[in-house]
């Protein structure tokens, strides 16, 4: 049945320090039980913590985490005569950035760390430097495109 009501879409503004759409939208998915001011007060501890260590603009290596998360493909389920296919499809620009954050903050909560702000701190630093546990989530998820590169026909 299609859908009918379409919702407008939400637009996040822009985080008040920095200026930055893409910050806006990962303290809002880093946030928890709507404490946002606690999110944004958890990724600029970050911020320092990677001035300090660092010595560059926080918001560069912030950016280049995310370029660098980002997958271009990605594997969908697809169903022909009764066997399931993992067919290989390029990644929207909204999704990559949508992916890449997840996988920044799956990788950031799984990591060892004193506080969530040096845990952050790590993985920006990591996944600029292109490696940490979300680069190689990205990796998989190409190899994974690699590999069934022959079902590619099928895409929708």
């Amino acid at each position: 049945m299609p859908r009918r009501y379409r919702p407008e879409k939400f637009v996040v503004e822009p985080d008040l320090k920095y200026g930055n759409l893409h910050i806006a939208m990962f303290v809002n998915r880093l946030m928890r039980d709507g404490k946002k001011s606690t999110a944004y007060s958890v990724l600029y501890d970050s911020f320092d913590i990677i001035e300090a260590r660092a010595k560059r603009n926080p918001v560069e290596i912030f950016e280049e985490a995310l370029k660098n998360v980002m997958p271009q493909i990605e594997v969908k389920p697809r169903r022909v005569g009764g066997t399931t296919y993992q067919v290989p499809i390029p990644v929207e620009p909204v999704r990559q950035i949508s992916l890449s954050m997840r996988w920044l903050l799956t990788a950031a909560r799984g990591r060892n760390g004193k506080s969530m702000a040096e845990k952050l701190a790590g993985e920006f630093l990591d996944a600029a430097g292109n490696q940490g546990n979300a680069v190689k989530k990205r990796d998989d998820t190409h190899r994974m495109a690699e590999a069934n590169r022959a079902f590619s026909h099928f895409r929708f």
